[in-house]
Formats: C-alpha cells, structure tokens, sequence
C-alpha cells in the first residue's frame, strides 16, 4: 500500500517552524561573533550567512528541513529542496554544494525515501550545484532537507536590513500555498488549486535572482514560514523603516482567499500573529486578506525592496522573460507593517 506521508506528521512544510517570537527570544541572548569577515551572520539574522573569502568571494551558507505537506514523495523531495536553495537565492548568492539533512521511520518503504532523494537531487542539480552526502537520523516523523553551500561576491549580498524610503516592493509569487493544501485536506480546495500550489513551491527563485542581480536591489527576502506580513516585519524593523502593503495588489492562488472565507486558518497563522501582529496596522482590511498575508509559505517568493525608479525596468524585464512580478507596496520613513 503507498504510504500517505502526511499521516505520518502533525504538521508540514514551513508551517512547522518554530514560533518566530519564541526564536527571537532565544537568539537575543547570543552573544554576536565579532569577526571582520563575517558579513551576515544574528546581528541581524538573515536568510543565510554569509563569510567573506577575499575581496571577490564570500561564502553562503543555510539549512532547512521539515516534516512533509504532500503525500507524492517525489514532490515532497523537490519542494524541500526548493526551500532550502532558495534561501541562497535570497542572498544574492549561487548555489555550489548540498548536503542532505533527513530523519526517516526505519519501516517507511524504501522506494518513498528513495524517491525523495532522487527528487531532491534532481532539483539540486536544476540550480546549478551538486547534492554530496548528507546525515540521516530515525525518527517517527519523517523530515527532509539540505544543508546548502553558494558564493556571491561580497558586495552583491541582498540583505533583508537595506531597504529605503522611496523604494518600490515587489513580491515574485502569488501567496497562499499554506491555505490551499490546508484546504484540500478539508475539501475545500480542489486538485486544480493543489497542482497550481504545488507547481510554485518546486519552482527555484533561480530565474529571480538571475534579473535581480542587475538592478542592484536594496533589500531581498523570500516569503516563507512566517508568511508576508512575518518576513516584511523583519524587513522594516531590520532596516528601520515602514513598509506599506497594498492588500488589493496581491497576488493569491486559486482557492486560497476561499479557504480563508470559510474561516479556516494553518496552524501557522497564530505563531505568526504572535510574531508580527503587534507591528502591523491593518485597519479597515478584510480579515480574509490577513489571513492570507499571515499564511506560512513554503518556497515563497521572493520580496524586493528597490528604488521606485528602477521598477518598472525590473517588471519589463521580468514579463519579457515570462517570469510572474507584482508591485505589491512602497518603503516610507517610519517603523513597521502598514496594510493598506
């Protein structure tokens, strides 16, 4: 009998992060590590560190795993490896060398884990770098990830802290991964909305960072388990800024803004709440609309900050490479999350 790899979890996907208020908490008592080199590392925390080489090469360097949010273990494989590359990608940097991270039921069939990892090796090598070894644990969850490498030069580094006033923001994909599978699991998605869900979290933000890398972006984030509003808060207190999100201007999947109507929410959306809520001032906004902007993603996109005037070249670029964009906001003098 195939195996149903969501049955084996409790939750799945970015939405099984921990608690981004509970992790601020922990991470405020490290001391920083004073190291001239080190360009990115807590103070602040970023999508990746990032260690200087010489003057032309820095290294990046991330990780991220979790348990399963589909039940195809090749797709479970391809999107776990997404994420983690992503975050690379996130940086500014080039992907070079992965390393599997795993821990699998020892009675879960061979093939399943298998597939996983051919899955993940093919993406590996979708993004230009190669899947090396890795460590595998046992453990009644079954979870997937990589351990991954890249370079970026040490004045390409896209920082989540640079965003200006007078920046233009723009997200690379459409939200609501989390609501769709969350609602195909109480029926109230349907296959068509699941493929198309699916489809963007296996696509790497390769293509994105490949027409970013001209256009000198101030800050860059991918769209993750603390959802929109988690990851542009982060981005605004980082950078000592006010980030005003126009809600009519995002892009949602099919079905996602259905789920959020019927009052469901992901196990993800209360955690985020409680990280970002407090910075955000939303009103007037239908709750629908925070919902989705509260969503854990998985392989997100990617959220640029970038002077206004560069914009529309950055939106002709991206459309005449057929690569989705949308302007979903603008950087003002101030602090927080502004939802408009």
């Amino acid at each position: 009998m195939a195996v149903r790899l969501t049955d084996l979890v409790t939750s799945g996907g970015c939405a099984a992060k921990y608690p981004a208020a509970r992790l601020q908490e922990l991470l405020a008592g490290f001391v920083p590590v004073e190291a001239e080199d080190l360009l990115v590392g807590l103070s602040p925390a970023d999508d990746a560190a990032v260690y200087r080489l010489d003057d032309e090469t820095a290294l990046v360097f991330t990780l991220d795993f979790f348990p399963p949010l589909v039940d195809d273990p090749g797709e479970f494989g391809t999107i776990a490896a997404t994420n983690a590359l992503n975050d690379v990608f996130a940086m500014g940097g080039r992907p070079l060398l992965a390393l599997s991270i795993a821990e699998f039921p020892e009675d879960l069939p061979q093939e399943t884990i298998a597939a996983i990892l051919e899955a993940a090796d093919r993406q590996v090598r979708e993004a230009g770098a190669i899947l090396a070894g890795g460590h595998t644990l046992r453990d009644k969850e079954p979870k997937y990830g990589l351990a991954v490498v890249g370079t970026v030069h040490p004045d390409g580094v896209w920082p989540k802290a640079g965003a200006r006033p007078g920046d233009a923001l723009y997200l690379t994909k459409p939200l609501g991964t989390g609501l769709v599978l969350h609602g195909a699991a109480r029926g109230l998605a349907g296959e068509e909305e699941t493929r198309a869900a699916v489809g963007w979290m296996t696509t790497l933000n390769r293509d994105w960072a490949d027409v970013l890398r001209a256009f000198r972006p101030s800050a860059v984030t991918d769209i993750t388990g603390f959802g929109l509003l988690g990851h542009a808060h982060e981005m605004a207190e980082r950078s000592g800024v006010r980030l005003v999100l126009e809600a009519g201007s995002w892009p949602v999947l099919d079905g996602a803004l259905e789920v959020a109507r019927a009052g469901e929410k992901t196990g993800g959306d209360r955690r985020n709440r409680d990280f970002a809520a407090a910075h955000v001032s939303a009103d007037g906004v239908d709750e629908e609309l925070l919902v989705l902007g509260y969503d854990p993603q998985t392989a997100g996109g990617l959220l640029v900050s970038l002077p206004a005037d560069k914009g529309p070249a950055l939106a002709a670029e991206l459309d005449a490479r057929a690569l989705f964009v949308r302007r979903i906001g603008r950087v003002e003098d101030g602090a927080g999350v502004v939802v408009v």
